[in-house]
């Protein structure tokens, strides 16, 4: 595979992928990562399609809770559990039939045709007062984990879950280096549970132009703890729960997983790796290995739980190194609203409305369970 140097901000990170990359018809970026001996082979993108959004969607800033909430009508019209024939992630040979015009592809990362956020540009402070509004620029990409429609990520093999982790990788050093994007998240919704419209295995990495509310929260917190303790507060957190150990799930050289000791959710697992880092970006090659084998092996825990498989939610923690951001610890949250066999644990009033949490499971229980389902 070819290699080359991005730049990130300071960093220049060398990526062991560069794609292959392609327009596709209403101008919108695709890009095709592929494994060592296969050619991306992509093809013109021939579909009518109208010009991509024009205008990006509306922030609008919530003074009641000091948070930006997206506004962006167009994807009530995004494509809605298409069948099989018709999944506009699945390989096109033809050009006119997919998102992904090309014969097969091992690992595609594409502009979401629906976005909640586009285009260049950041965004102020909001006013003092008042009702305030901002464009939403940023960026809202699509990642296709394989061609397999009805394949999952946990059935991938370790190399090509590697290259998932280097997309993964590429798009946040992309991303991070792009004037007014603050935060890279990459994710995936697994399960119409979740509320997945598509089920052919993908993920979603955005870019926003602000910092969330969850990392806006955490940063305040270890800023709390460092001036209180000294030490970051991640770092602390994570040798904890090692000392402890009844929470921990696996534990190899370079990463740490385990249920956190107030989990919120009725499957919840944090990976830490063992060395403070901030982001992808500041993972050595052995590390980005590592990375994918306890991905894959918690992935694969999770989906021997119960007889079917389990519906998760998957969020990468990225921080950038930059003045307020500089005590956030690169981490995976795996989470799950499954709390039985036959039980979905719903997100009701006391959680919606007061963002208080109950779970129905005690963590020590449920990280004993994995542990057990080596």
């Amino acid at each position: 595979m070819d290699t080359s140097l991005v730049a990130a901000g300071r960093v220049r990170v060398q990526i062991v992928t560069e794609p292959t990359c392609a327009k596709l018809a209403d101008g919108r970026d695709v890009l095709f990562f592929a494994l060592p001996g296969h050619r991306p082979a992509p093809v013109a993108d021939r579909r009518p399609l109208p010009p991509a959004q024009p205008d990006p969607s509306q922030l609008r800033f919530d003074r009641t809770t000091g948070q930006w909430v997206i506004i962006a009508p167009w994807r009530q019209d995004r494509t809605y559990k298409p069948p099989p024939g018709q999944c506009p992630l699945c390989p096109g040979p033809t050009g006119l039939t997919s998102e992904v015009p090309a014969p097969d592809y091992d690992v595609v990362v594409f502009e979401n045709r629906f976005p909640s956020l586009s285009g260049a540009g950041g965004i102020r402070q909001p006013a003092p007062d008042g009702f305030v509004s901002a464009p939403g620029r940023g960026r809202c990409e699509v990642i296709c984990f394989s061609s397999d429609h009805t394949g999952s990520f946990a059935e991938l093999t370790a190399p090509h879950a590697r290259l998932v982790v280097d997309a993964w990788r590429h798009r946040t050093a992309d991303l991070m280096a792009r004037p007014g994007i603050t935060q890279v998240f990459c994710f995936e919704n697994r399960g119409e549970e979740i509320g997945v419209t598509l089920s052919h295995p993908h993920g979603q990495i955005y870019g926003y132009p602000y910092l969330t509310p969850r990392t806006a929260t955490m940063l305040q917190q270890a800023r709390e703890y460092r001036k209180h303790h000294g030490v970051n507060l991640f770092a602390d957190l994570l040798a904890r729960e090692v000392a402890e150990g009844s929470r921990v799930v696996a534990r190899t050289g370079l990463f740490t997983a385990f249920v956190p000791f107030a989990a919120r959710w009725p499957v919840e697992v944090h990976i830490y790796p063992n060395r403070f880092v901030r982001n992808l970006l500041d993972l050595d090659t052995a590390e980005l290995d590592g990375l994918a084998e306890i991905y894959l092996d918690m992935l694969r825990r999770f989906d021997r739980m119960y007889s079917a498989p389990l519906p998760y939610m998957s969020a990468l923690h990225q921080f950038a190194d930059v003045h307020g951001q500089r005590d956030g610890y690169f981490h995976v949250e795996l989470m799950s609203v499954r709390r039985s066999a036959t039980a979905l644990k719903y997100l009701a009033a006391s959680e919606s409305a007061m963002d208080a949490f109950i779970s129905d499971v005690v963590p020590e229980d449920v990280a004993g369970r994995l542990r057990e389902l080596r």
